[in-house]
């Protein structure tokens, strides 16, 4: 449900819109919460992606125009609420698996895979698998990197894959490459794409060794997105939600029963 307003972000004009403020907060705070309940709903789905990084939720008032008055300058501010996300990249708990292909970081690093298209992306899901070529590559199928290119497994070898706390991958006495960890100076200028993955379009992106960061095979990083918590903000999300519908219901009715009295200034 997305309602829209012309007061907001254009000023409001004139005494007739004035007198509709209140109608047009009340859609901003409806928007604000919808917007709430997506991102709840996103965490949610996603709560059991390994490496997974909830998106969190702030409110604010921005000035969206102004209001004639009978104050000397003749206008006062008006605000409407808004919403704003932002990924949080607090760690997950560390899980064990036994499964030699699973690996999790214990840092602030980020795993570097390569995308059909060639892009770089990052990601903190390390369920990794070997594809039919001997190739180390995430679930959906993207090719591990390390500084070389990928790391590529003898199938007819019996021996294990083994990865060692700085991301050195090793089938038996030979070394088979070193993962690509890296790291941002400000996680925050990285753009998400699908459950659990990033691009560095923002030139402030830069990434860098991550001499912070261990790996830690057998091992899966947990969502940090916790259902029970995102629950709990869904039932205050929806509670507010149908705060804003009465409070715009009110005056809705408030101003039918204005327009009624006014426009029959002599009733029977």
């Amino acid at each position: 449900m997305k309602l829209v307003f012309s007061g907001a972000g254009t000023g409001i004009a004139n005494t007739d819109d004035a007198m509709n403020v209140s109608l047009y907060q009340a859609a901003a705070a409806l928007n604000a919460n919808d917007h709430w309940q997506e991102i709840i709903a996103q965490n949610l789905a996603s709560s059991g992606v390994p490496g997974f990084k909830k998106q969190d939720v702030s409110f604010a008032a921005v000035e969206a125009g102004l209001v004639p008055t009978g104050s000397p300058n003749g206008v006062s501010h008006l605000s409407m609420p808004t919403t704003q996300s932002v990924t949080n990249f607090q760690q997950g708990q560390l899980r064990p698996t036994g499964v030699n292909t699973d690996v999790a970081l214990d840092g602030s690093g980020f795993f570097a895979v390569q995308l059909p298209n060639g892009d770089t992306a990052y990601t903190r899901d390390g369920e990794f698998q070997i594809n039919a070529q001997g190739q180390l590559v995430t679930k959906q199928g993207y090719t591990v990197l390390t500084d070389g290119g990928a790391i590529e497994i003898d199938l007819n070898n019996p021996a294990p894959l083994s990865i060692s706390s700085d991301g050195t991958a090793s089938q038996g006495t030979d070394v088979k490459g070193k993962l690509k960890l890296v790291s941002f100076s400000d996680p925050h200028t990285l753009t998400p794409v699908g459950s659990s993955y990033f691009l560095a379009r923002n030139s402030k992106a830069l990434p860098t060794d991550a001499t912070d960061t261990s790996v830690r095979q057998g091992f899966l990083e947990a969502s940090n997105a916790t259902p029970v918590a995102e629950m709990a903000h869904m039932i205050a999300a929806m509670r507010q939600f149908e705060t804003s519908q009465r409070v715009l219901q009110m005056h809705d009715d408030r101003m039918g029963r204005a327009i009624t009295e006014l426009g029959n200034p002599n009733p029977a």
